[in-house]
């Protein structure tokens, strides 16, 4: 959708002077930074109400709205923030509709600044209480969840809240050192334990505050944009360039780099595996707990990324197939080495579909077939290309179980969260012949039902479907239709996530006017919520989820997860059925 009028008339607006709120943002930032911002701001409370599903405006009521999910988002488990600090925050609610269409972002800008000051205090705190004595035959008690706290008055309150905390976490340590002491009989005493305890509690805080510390101004801003589309529904969000980047790996299960697996520890970021049959396993120098300490790419200086974050770092290592990147590390010995790679494609083989055979004792198999998310390449589907995709691995690996013999086939879904929508379609019509499959409704009341085209049943034989909480979106589409058809005998949790909508991805570069394109750094990309989509029966899948024929007793139930209790989300609902002939084999 194109708003060139809308994005013309805030591009006028953009060279006005910058707006005062609080701290003069054009004093910390960049105004090319400013004028980014406020077109980002601006597209999404021009197009959200426009695109979104539900005819919500964004007017008031969705600005209140927004300030909830921000305010979560700053401080969820309120450890940080004030009551003063939220009340301050709290004055900025009923406006961020206006503001996002003047241009005017003052609201993560006060909370960057609030929240910056809190954490400073706070890690003093925490230094000050560690320093002390913690009292072992005290009973307290201390609330864990967020949603049954209220932030605290003042700092004395909030010490006191750290203080608990702490206590708590200090002696959970306390007593896996003490049961690891018995077990190496190293007969270490209490105060030793104690100190020990304590330097782990600390460290990992440190870790923390400094992970907090490294937020620029525009994670700030980022959260605030992705506040204000989550108020529509759950799923619809903003996403910054790298996050859009990340989607995309995720979607296709590939990426371009390096093949190395790292993490942060105490500043510093280290080797965790090597991906087999990668560019770095190839290469053969770089090493699990090698340290990276400096990266190059080609011939340019080498940029050291000693507390770098760790999002950041990786941005740097990654980069084009055929692309040289040179890695200085430091190896377990205290040796140095400079270490050139050729980047090339990464397959992240924990993405893709998998299956085995599994041996009964009265010799039967049974066949299993495993998939993590339903995934497809659509960039270079787009452009005509082949690649890879979850519908032709699921055939394959059906073929595959086939010429072994099996009996009967798992179609495991569980913690599967979705993906692309023809997937589901086309796996689902793997195991039955032509016929409706899911329908799909869009915001004007528009109903369409989408079909599998293909006669043919790959796989005739008997079927079951797992299912948990954590299997959604495309996941209840396949189980939904195999269980509509009486196709397939579905098991699990009582019942899966819940999510019965379906999401476009908007590049908000495209809205910008061909002769301004090139003024603007990436602006990252909305997720929107744009159809609900309905089982052949009627019935949505949204927030009931798919009820499983045999309920198995699940963990996951004490976990309240599920799409009923997400905020904002939308209704059940339900349309007229299609007609369709249940499956007889």
């Amino acid at each position: 959708m194109k708003n060139y009028l809308h994005i013309s008339v805030l591009l006028a607006l953009l060279l006005c002077p910058l707006l005062a709120a609080g701290e003069d943002a054009a004093r910390t930032d960049p105004i090319e930074f400013q004028k980014r911002n406020r077109l980002i701001g601006y597209m999404l409370a021009k197009q959200l109400p426009t695109i979104h599903l539900s005819d919500k405006s964004m007017n008031d009521e969705q600005a209140r709205a927004a300030f909830t999910l921000y305010l979560s988002q700053l401080d969820f488990q309120k450890r940080f923030l004030l009551q003063q600090d939220v009340d301050q925050l709290t004055a900025f609610a009923p406006y961020i509709d206006d503001n996002l269409l003047q241009g005017n972002n003052s609201l993560p800008d006060a909370g960057m600044d609030i929240i910056g000051e809190r954490i400073d205090q706070t890690e003093r705190m925490v230094d000050a209480i560690l320093g002390g004595y913690f009292d072992a035959d005290a009973k307290e008690y201390l609330e864990t969840d967020p949603k049954k706290m209220v932030f605290a008055r003042d700092l004395k309150e909030l010490q006191e809240r750290w203080r608990k905390i702490l206590k708590a976490e200090v002696f959970t340590r306390y007593l896996e050192l003490e049961e690891e002491s018995k077990k190496t009989k190293d007969n270490k005493n209490r105060e030793t334990l104690m100190q020990e305890a304590k330097s782990k509690v600390a460290k990992r805080y440190k870790d923390t505050f400094r992970r907090l510390r490294q937020e620029t101004r525009q994670d700030h801003y980022d959260r605030y944009f992705n506040a204000v589309a989550r108020s529509f529904d759950p799923h619809t969000n903003y996403i910054p360039p790298a996050g859009k980047e990340q989607f995309d790996i995720s979607m296709r299960g590939s990426l371009e780099g390096i093949g190395a697996l790292l993490r942060e520890d105490d500043g510093f970021i280290k080797v965790m595996r090597i991906i087999p049959g990668s560019a770095a396993a190839r290469q053969g120098r770089l090493q699990a707990e090698d340290i990276i300490l400096q990266v190059a790419q080609g011939p340019e200086e080498p940029v050291d990324i000693t507390d770098m974050r760790l999002s950041d770092a990786v941005r740097l290592i990654r980069g084009p197939k055929g692309s040289e990147v040179r890695l200085t590390v430091r190896k377990a010995d205290g040796s140095k080495d400079i270490i050139p790679i050729i980047r090339d494609v990464v397959q992240i083989e924990e993405t893709f579909v998998k299956s085995t055979v599994l041996p009964n004792p009265d010799g039967s198999q049974v066949g299993l077939i495993y998939i993590p998310s339903f995934y497809r390449d659509f960039e270079k589907t787009s452009n005509g290309e082949n690649a890879r995709n979850s519908t032709d691995d699921t055939r394959n690996e059906i073929i595959a179980l086939k010429n072994k013999g099996v009996d009967g086939i798992i179609l495991d879904l569980r913690n599967n969260g979705g993906g692309a929508l023809v997937d589901a379609v086309d796996i689902a019509g793997l195991f039955l012949p032509s016929g409706p499959m899911v329908q799909v409704k869009n915001s004007n009341g528009s109903v369409r039902v989408l079909n599998d085209d293909d006669p043919e049943v790959l796989y005739e034989g008997p079927l079951v479907v797992l299912v948990n909480a954590f299997s959604a979106s495309a996941s209840e589409i396949v189980a939904a239709a195999l269980q509509d058809y009486r196709r397939a005998i579905v098991i699990g949790g009582p019942s899966t996530h819940g999510k019965g909508t379906v999401q476009t991805v908007i590049d908000l570069n495209e809205n910008i006017p061909l002769l301004q394109a090139g003024n603007f750094e990436d602006l990252g990309a909305l997720k929107v919520t744009i159809q609900k989509f309905y089982r052949i029966t009627g019935g949505s899948t949204q927030s009931k989820g798919v009820e499983p024929d045999i309920p198995l007793p699940s963990l996951l139930e004490s976990l309240k997860s599920g799409e009923r209790f997400l905020e904002f989300s939308l209704p059940w609902s339900s349309i007229e059925p299609v007609s369709f002939t249940p499956f007889t084999g």
